[in-house]
């Protein structure tokens, strides 16, 4: 298995090559050259599996021979041991062919955990092989920040650094950044947008000389093994619901475009998908996109679902690619475009392509609460707000196929606004009660990347 670059001129590497470089260098992002497809049979034999059973069969097309069966095997057990519900990403039905999807049951209460938890084990196996050592950089809108740190702490081939954005990150998602003791974690509150942190993240990896002097390796979405991961559960949930006999649809609460594009991974790999909706908060420039083809750039408006609040889509461009016939030279003038303008209008031809694997919606802060208020009484769900904006616009698109939205944190991540809208504050789990007790170790710092190298290279050499 190959991966090449959505830009058409960095070399193409193995998985695992692919795994700890993360950015290519020639900015783009890495996708596999060719990809791999499961038969109906294939597909229908997943019935009944174990989560990490089913894993194994579904990923291992893509991991070539960068780890052996027993290796990958062992980290997808590791990576899973910790979940807090034993289907590791259970359905509930909230009305008539409706369904959630719960994944928010591990570690940092998030779906982010699936891929970090995962990626974590990839690492610290594929590091420990080869002796080397390596700098992780992060950036947040909140959820993948703590993941992150939570796979990564206390490895001894890893220094960790993620970027968050200073004030605009729940207080249980800071703090389950900022309240990890282990010496090789670093959470670092920049001034600005996340789009101001993920913009510095990708200044770093397209700084060669830093990049190589560090040993840079990113865990963002822009990494591939990361959606990968998530791929996972899309099959697991439609296996349940009925697939292959018969289609699933799928709404996707999403901001960086990684967790959906994951899901038109698994359509694409033979999974019978009849709609991917595309569920953006007010920050929505890809419903935008999709309505109109003008991918424009109008500056992020803070929200209670935080993790949303996102205007430029990194895994957007993986989409882009294939839609343009995976042409790299389109596709870096479009990123160039959308770097020098703020914008680009995605050709015709291409959009179609878009609209025809997916849909979209958006939901208003005052949609968004008012869905959180009313879930409780008629579905029997606490929602999370990001959460509360998929089921308010599956709504929209509900019919005879059954539709699956993902939940993708746990509602204690965000209790302010789950108590506005209910009145009940969502506790945290035994485990994490203590969290508002723990110390806080954090460092400010300015959206400037010399700033942001020089404390890494500080860090990492003490």
């Amino acid at each position: 298995m190959r991966y090449i670059s959505t830009r058409g001129q960095a070399p193409e590497l193995t998985f695992e090559e692919t795994m700890l470089t993360g950015l290519a260098r020639d900015g783009g992002l890495y996708v596999p050259a060719e990809l791999p497809r499961l038969s109906h049979a294939e597909i229908a034999a997943l019935a009944g599996l174990s989560y990490e059973e089913a894993a194994f069969r579904i990923m291992r097309p893509f991991v070539g021979d960068s780890f052996t069966d027993a290796e990958f095997g062992d980290c997808i057990a590791r990576a899973y041991a910790g979940f807090g519900h034993a289907a590791r990403a259970p359905l509930k039905q909230l009305q008539d062919n409706h369904f959630l999807l719960e994944l928010f049951h591990g570690p940092t209460l998030a779906f982010k955990d699936f891929a970090m938890q995962l990626i974590g084990q990839l690492f610290q196996t594929a590091l420990s092989r080869s002796g080397e050592r390596v700098t992780i950089v992060g950036a947040t809108s909140g959820d993948t920040g703590s993941a992150a740190m939570e796979a990564f702490r206390g490895l001894d081939n890893v220094d960790v650094f993620i970027l968050y954005p200073h004030g605009r990150v729940s207080d249980v998602q800071r703090r389950q950044m900022t309240t990890v003791s282990e010496a090789n974690a670093h959470a670092l509150a920049i001034t600005g947008s996340f789009d101001d942190a993920q913009a510095r993240l990708k200044d770093m990896f397209n700084d060669f000389t830093f990049r190589d002097e560090v040993r840079l390796a990113g865990v963002n979405s822009i990494n591939f093994a990361r959606v990968l991961a998530q791929v996972v559960y899309y099959f697991t949930s439609a296996v349940a619901l009925g697939a292959p006999h018969r289609p699933v649809s799928f709404t996707v609460p999403t901001g960086n475009f990684g967790d959906i594009f994951a899901g038109y991974l698994a359509k694409r790999m033979g999974l019978p998908i009849e709609k991917l909706v595309v569920a953006t908060n007010q920050n929505d420039i890809l419903h935008r996109a999709l309505s109109t083809g003008d991918y424009v750039t109008h500056g992020v408006s803070p929200s209670i679902s935080p993790s949303m609040d996102i205007q430029v889509s990194s895994n957007f461009e993986r989409a882009l690619f294939d839609a343009y016939g995976r042409d790299g030279a389109a596709v870096a003038q479009l990123m160039d475009e959308l770097k020098q303008g703020g914008g680009f209008h995605i050709s015709q031809g291409a959009l179609e392509s878009l609209r025809a694997d997916f849909a979209s919606g958006r939901a208003s802060e005052e949609e968004t609460s008012a869905m959180i208020a009313r879930a409780l009484p008629q579905m029997g769900e606490l929602l999370c707000p990001h959460s509360a904006v998929g089921v308010h616009v599956a709504q929209g698109f509900l019919g005879s196929t059954p539709m699956v939205t993902l939940a993708t944190a746990h509602p204690a991540k965000f209790p302010d606004a789950v108590e506005v809208a209910t009145g009940i504050r969502p506790a945290l789990p035994p485990r994490m009660a203590d969290l508002h007790e723990r110390p806080e170790r954090m460092t400010r710092v300015e959206n400037d990347l010399h700033e942001i190298e020089t404390l890494i290279r500080k860090e990492i050499a003490a």
